[in-house]
């Protein structure tokens, strides 16, 4: 009879801040999930980055200059912050409305697009990101600090 091999799955999860200094705004957090997965022991598995926030995304794209310029640049033209937008009427808007609130719509109709997070397999004990591939924090609404959740979960 052979012996059944079990594995125990491990499940971490790491938080970490980010400060944004604009909108959009695209910043590299590569290092700081890599940093998480390290931690946590897994070598096979997969590493889950998730914004805590409905207008900060989590996309993995290429860390080029010109084509980050050219991504903010697409963001403001799909949704461009001069628009109407009745979630900004303050005067008819009724729901989840805070002291600090300010119009900003076009960081949610952004985010709806990019989405709060991203999957990435481990490997080894190390991301399996391409070639170019890095994982941004996508500010779409305004200088802040924002909470970055990676949960890992592999096995040893």
């Amino acid at each position: 009879m052979n012996p059944v091999l079990t594995l125990s799955p491990i499940v971490r999860t790491h938080a970490f801040t980010v400060h944004t200094r604009r909108s959009p705004e695209f910043l590299d957090i590569t290092e700081e999930v890599e940093r998480a997965v390290a931690a946590c022991g897994v070598r096979e598995g997969i590493a889950l980055v998730f914004s805590c926030h409905t207008t900060a995304a989590v996309r993995i794209n290429e860390n080029e200059p010109l084509l980050l310029r050219d991504m903010e640049e697409f963001l403001k033209r799909l949704a461009p912050r001069e628009l109407y937008y009745s979630h900004n009427d303050f005067a008819i808007r009724t729901h989840n409305l805070t002291p600090e609130e300010c119009p900003n719509a076009h960081a949610h109709l952004q985010h709806l697009l990019l989405g709060a997070s991203e999957a990435v397999p481990i490997q080894g004990g190390k991301l399996a990101l391409g070639r170019w591939q890095r994982i941004f924090l996508v500010e779409l609404d305004r200088p802040r600090e924002r909470r970055v959740l990676v949960q890992v979960v592999g096995c040893a």
